[in-house]
């Protein structure tokens, strides 16, 4: 059975995005070659990506002209799936569209042949956190508190028991810390 590996960028004081958006926590790191090259082996054992509509929109616009980045290739080529009840299709440039479900927690629960990563999709990650879909969670914690913005979970949502597995230290003060997921309570 695959897992569902959940990764975000997040501030030292647990925002996904800051008051101006994502671009708020980015903007933070100055050199993003640990992460592409963590990525890059990560992906070898993934077979999907899953993402939201709005983190869809994001990526589809960057990616598939993205040629000089040292992920592009293998993003592109990689099967993609959106969870979206709005989009009726979902290209991807001169590459294979990503196909679209309705229902993120239904997909991951019949598509558990490989691993599925999670990108972004604040709103998806946390559905799937909620129905206790996820077995890693992988944070990529930038060097910046913001103060303000959106938490990793809301304020509704149920704790979500994590244990450390590995954490890492990379340049430009980055800190990668991945958890295994227990079952929210």
């Amino acid at each position: 059975m695959g897992r569902v590996i959940v990764q975000q960028w997040i501030s030292a004081d647990g925002f996904v995005a800051g008051p101006g958006g994502e671009g708020d926590v980015f903007a933070a790191v100055r050199d993003f070659s640990a992460s592409e090259t963590h990525n890059l082996a990560l992906l070898e054992s993934v077979d999907e990506v899953l993402l939201g509509r709005r983190t869809y929109e994001i990526f589809v616009a960057f990616w598939p002209s993205a040629g000089d980045e040292p992920m592009a290739q293998l993003v592109n080529s990689m099967p993609k799936t959106v969870c979206s009840t709005s989009l009726t299709q979902a290209p991807w440039g001169e590459h294979a569209p990503a196909r679209i479900v309705p229902d993120a927690v239904k997909h991951v629960r019949e598509q558990r042949a490989g691993d599925t990563i999670v990108w972004g999709s604040v709103r998806l990650m946390r559905s799937l956190l909620a129905a206790g879909e996820v077995g890693e969670l992988e944070l990529f914690v930038a060097p910046i508190a913001l103060g303000a913005g959106t938490p990793l979970l809301g304020s509704g949502d149920r704790p979500v028991p994590l244990q450390v597995v590995e954490t890492e230290s990379w340049p430009a003060d980055v800190i990668r810390i991945r958890y295994a997921v227990g079952k929210p309570g």
